[in-house]
């Protein structure tokens, strides 16, 4: 088992919401940047492996990748309204519910009795553990807390299609790799020209936020690579681990405050999240 392979989309996944949250930009200018970033690896990668696929399986990536752009426009909408150490673990704990669903309901998993049990123990963990994330002491009449959570499960819907297509493929994740950031790059320029916002091709903060899309593609490649050498099972639960790191990094790198009380609220439901994931993944 290879822990550094393991470790490292964690890792990257964990540091990616610091960095996008870095750049002085909209979130137009940081989808924009991460996604031409997730581009040039892809060409590179391709490039090096040669992988083959087929043309049906590259229009279904692509189309994968379109639904990433999404759910990732709106957790990037989330980090400037609510910041990104509450966005994470509420995000994170929406994306493993709604996974394990459609899992369950397209896919047949959880086949067995103590399957159900488990998977449904899982999922309640998971519920608890994002309300608690969620939990604000202070409401002011202008927060906008609930209106950026119903935003964030409209949103999840495009990381849950762009989670679930290549589940349906037969193609190697690498393969589909440059067809889904050809996906995202066309569903953002799609964005930019239906809200009529041109200018943000010229704005230096899009261009400083190809770093964002280099991180995100270390974060996948070896993700794909770790669940090769390590299995699904153990690859994907350590990823998960990633929300720990951008919460924690949320706080002590972006300065984003929290009361005695919302920081325990927090740490149980990371807890719970971490343990729903495991829960619903390895029983």
């Amino acid at each position: 088992m290879n822990i550094v392979l393991m470790l490292l989309p964690a890792i990257a996944w964990g540091i990616l919401p610091l960095a996008v949250a870095r750049v002085n930009g909209k979130p137009i200018n940081q989808i924009l940047g991460t996604a031409i970033g997730t581009l040039i690896v892809s060409i590179v990668v391709f490039l090096i492996m040669r992988p083959t696929i087929s043309i049906t399986s590259f229009i279904l990536a692509a189309l994968a990748g379109g639904f990433w752009i999404i759910g990732q426009l709106g957790q990037y909408n989330a980090y400037r309204s609510i910041g990104v150490s509450q966005t994470m673990p509420i995000s994170t704990g929406l994306q493993l519910i709604g996974t394990a669903f459609i899992g369950v309901l397209i896919f047949g998993e959880w086949a067995s009795a103590n399957a159900k049990i488990f998977g449904i123990i899982g999922i309640l963990l998971l519920i608890v553990g994002v309300s608690l994330t969620a939990k604000k002491d202070n409401k002011t009449p202008g927060n906008n807390q609930t209106r950026t959570v119903v935003m964030l499960v409209l949103t999840t819907i495009g990381f849950l299609v762009y989670n679930s297509i290549p589940r349906a493929m037969t193609s190697s994740g690498l393969a589909i790799f440059l067809p889904e950031s050809v996906g995202m790059v066309i569903a953002v320029l799609l964005y930019i020209i239906f809200t009529r916002q041109p200018q943000v091709l010229k704005e230096k903060a899009s261009w400083q936020s190809l770093l964002a899309g280099f991180i995100f593609s270390i974060a996948a490649i070896t993700y794909i690579l770790s669940v090769h050498d390590n299995g699904v099972n153990s690859a994907f639960v350590v990823s998960q681990l990633s929300v720990v790191l951008s919460t924690v990094g949320g706080m002590v790198f972006l300065h984003e405050s929290k009361t005695r009380h919302e920081l325990l609220l927090t740490i149980i439901g990371l807890i719970l999240i971490v343990g729903g994931a495991i829960v619903t993944t390895i029983f």
